[in-house]
């Protein structure tokens, strides 16, 4: 239907004007043209349809994913209410009292106050669930027991890197930057330098391919001064949203200016605070949206307000399929046809919102350098792409473009 709308159309546009100038009638004049306009909406179509399959079956593959990681570890991970992957039995009461307190260990419940939340300015208790008791129905009798109070899981986040191209990339190069930078991620290979590193779970730091090629594109693209916060550490039951909440309590500690976090996982509101008191403190935040595709849900950190959401590019300036959303988009970086060292040391293609979102946090950092304002120095930066002005695909524009050499 669609392709005999435009065939008609095109006939309708092409009659008076040959009947004006003489020319032969349309019938085979046109032929030839509506062919062409035949194969290019099958061709558009396809591609149309190619998207939304891929769409769907990233979307399919996140689910599958997340439940398979919650049984493949079931003495450290559950589902909770809303169905994501937390720490078994473990709920957050944040700003708990003491009637609070005496309210949740009369349910049977082991009450442990969290550390490392000073320089966040925030209060958090740690509450442990009777043994054999579901973390959907503990955070359910919670709720009860304290009306009003703010009780979550403490839910998982992913690292947001997919799968690479088997060779090539180009190597990012960039001026020197001075500015301090924190990286919220797996544990930094020695091959890396960075100024400090510390762990926040059990069993870190521990070096990762992933946390140390995120760590390496900062300092390809000139960052100086890195401090490392590694939130897996050798648990299944790592990058928990505590884990990264008292990782930007230690950052905020070391003076960084500017936080680069490649994972991302669902909604908290620890964390949530946790951003916003970061922000407060004048840190610039970046976070990637993910690779779970368009069809997934918004990926957090990065759609946390006044974090910048970041998507990713190929070499050729294309978005990539696998790009995941946020409730808003702020830059894309290069993200695939590029290279950053393994824990090994061998440098390796990478692909995904992971490595993008470092090479703007270098641009942020250059930025906070020269003394200024983040968001106005990257608009003015940013090369716009796709349809004029910002949009859902590439926020306001491209950042490091040239970071690659292109």
């Amino acid at each position: 239907m669609r392709r005999l709308f435009v065939s008609i159309l095109l006939l309708g546009l092409a009659v008076p004007v040959m009947a004006q100038i003489g020319l032969p009638q349309p019938g085979r004049v046109l032929d030839p043209v509506i062919g062409a306009v035949d194969r290019t909406l099958d061709r558009t179509l396809d591609a149309t349809r190619d998207l939304a399959n891929a769409a769907t079956t990233l979307a399919r593959d996140r689910v599958r994913r997340l439940t398979g990681i919650a049984r493949a570890n079931p003495e450290r991970i559950e589902l909770d209410d809303h169905g994501e992957p937390a720490r078994r039995g473990v709920v957050l009461l944040l700003d708990p009292d003491a009637a609070s307190l005496a309210a949740v260990r009369k349910l049977g419940f082991t009450a442990t106050p969290v550390e490392g939340l000073d320089a966040l300015g925030l209060a958090t208790a740690e509450l442990t669930a009777p043994q054999g008791m579901s973390l959907p129905r503990a955070l359910k009798q919670l709720r009860k027991a304290l009306p009003g109070k703010s009780l979550s899981a403490d839910v998982l986040h992913f690292e947001s890197a997919s799968a690479a191209a088997p060779s090539g990339g180009a190597t990012v190069r960039g001026a020197t930057i001075d500015t301090p930078v924190g990286l919220i991620d797996g544990g930094v290979a020695a091959v890396v330098p960075v100024a400090d590193r510390r762990g926040f779970a059990p069993g870190a730091p521990a070096a990762t391919d992933h946390g140390t090629a995120v760590a390496g594109l900062l300092r390809d693209a000139g960052v100086h001064t890195l401090f490392a916060a590694d939130v897996y550490g050798r648990d299944p039951a790592g990058g928990t949203a505590l884990a990264i909440a008292r990782a930007l309590g230690w950052l905020v500690e070391k003076r960084t200016r500017v936080v680069s976090i490649s994972l991302v996982g669902p909604r908290n509101p620890l964390l949530e605070r946790a951003i916003a008191a970061t922000l407060a403190r004048g840190v610039t935040v970046l976070a990637a949206v993910g690779n779970d595709g368009p069809s997934a849900p918004p990926a957090f950190p990065a759609s946390y307000p006044g974090v910048f959401a970041i998507t990713a590019v190929d070499g050729r300036d294309r978005a990539l399929i696998e790009a995941g959303r946020a409730s808003h988009l702020d830059y894309a970086a290069p993200g695939a046809d590029i290279s950053a060292l393994n824990a090994a040391g061998a440098r390796r293609p990478v692909r995904g919102t992971s490595f993008a979102t470092p090479l703007a946090a270098a641009r942020a950092a250059a930025a906070v350098d020269h003394g200024k304002p983040v968001r106005a120095t990257l608009d003015a930066e940013a090369k716009d792409l796709g349809r004029k002005g910002p949009d859902d695909q590439f926020g306001r524009g491209l950042l490091c473009g040239d970071c690659t050499g292109r």
